[in-house]
């Protein structure tokens, strides 16, 4: 049991790193069944394949650490559903933006998670972010926006800016936000030591829930149920996988440091996915892209120095 007992004070770092690289591989994946099944049964999986994997996860946690299993309050399945309702309106919201004109600028605009995690987080658990960490956030933040920029023709165009994908991206960022606030709450009100095993729960707990919403909404809603869900299996365990071992650094994560640290650091997965992207398309850095990352890297950077 003492290997997990151990120091945590640094240990959310690599746990962020890590989720942040699972994340991109999971995203790699569901974008290729987004292509063959549909958008929402390629969301569906990320629940529904990944929490098998999950509860593998802690019933070996609870092989390796015996112990009793937690009470499990109705303050903690209200945050947790919280979470776990908010992640999937996110969602909800980042497909309704890809249908309009102007996603560039609603992707710019959800960006903006990490403030309003912030906000939340300040006003729903108390959890006050030091000056330094207000700074990372926002010069991160600018490094996003400045990596997400629209092209130049649209930049300045006051309709793209107040335009309903705008209103969607900035509602995805705050469900987002709210997601990980309830995430945080569940970490502190489950009263469990192990980030390692109040991680598992809260995965479990929550992928449950969005297995069974979401996974009832597609059945109901989208052309052929959720048979596409299986028949696309093999890239489905992928996707799924990659998604469980992410959501479970995350909450891990959730239970060693505050939310909007968290997200903050998380903010490296944009970093990872441009390089990816461009790795494989082979093309050139501009001047605005080249500052925006370097913006990027010095509010992660500041972010971790103060622990």
């Amino acid at each position: 049991m003492s290997s997990f007992l151990i120091d945590t004070t640094w240990l959310w770092v690599p746990m962020v790193l890590f989720a942040a690289l699972a994340q991109t591989a999971r995203n790699a994946a569901q974008r290729t069944l987004t292509q063959a099944i549909g958008t929402l049964p390629a969301t569906l999986v990320r629940f529904l394949y990944g929490l098998p994997f999950a509860l593998l996860w802690l019933g070996l946690l609870y092989v390796l650490t015996p112990r009793a299993v937690p009470h499990f309050s109705l303050v903690y399945l209200g945050w947790i559903a919280l979470g776990a309702l908010f992640q999937v309106g996110g969602t909800a919201m980042l497909l309704l933006a890809m249908k309009e004109r102007n996603f560039a600028v609603a992707v710019t605009l959800s960006k903006t998670e990490v403030l309003q995690v912030a906000l939340f987080a300040s006003v729903f658990l108390h959890e006050l972010p030091t000056t330094l960490a207000v700074v990372a956030m926002f010069i991160a933040t600018i490094g996003v926006l400045t990596l997400s920029l629209p092209a130049r023709d649209k930049r300045w165009s006051m309709s793209a800016w107040f335009s309903r994908s705008a209103l969607y991206g900035l509602a995805c960022g705050a469900c987002f936000a709210i997601a990980s606030v309830g995430f945080r709450g569940g970490a502190l009100a489950l009263g469990e030591s192990s980030p390692w095993i109040n991680g598992a729960w809260g995965v479990v707990v929550a992928q449950t829930l969005q297995s069974l919403v979401l996974g009832a909404w597609v059945a109901w809603r989208h052309p052929g149920g959720i048979a596409p869900v299986w028949r696309a299996w093999r890239v489905s365990l992928v996707a799924g996988s990659m998604g469980a071992a992410a959501s479970l650094a995350w909450f891990s994560a959730y239970a060693m440091q505050g939310a909007a640290q968290v997200r903050t650091l998380g903010m490296v997965e944009v970093v990872f996915s441009y390089l990816v992207s461009r790795r494989v398309l082979r093309e050139p850095l501009s001047w605005p892209e080249k500052i925006g990352m370097l913006l990027m890297l010095c509010g992660l950077v500041m972010v971790t120095l103060e622990y």
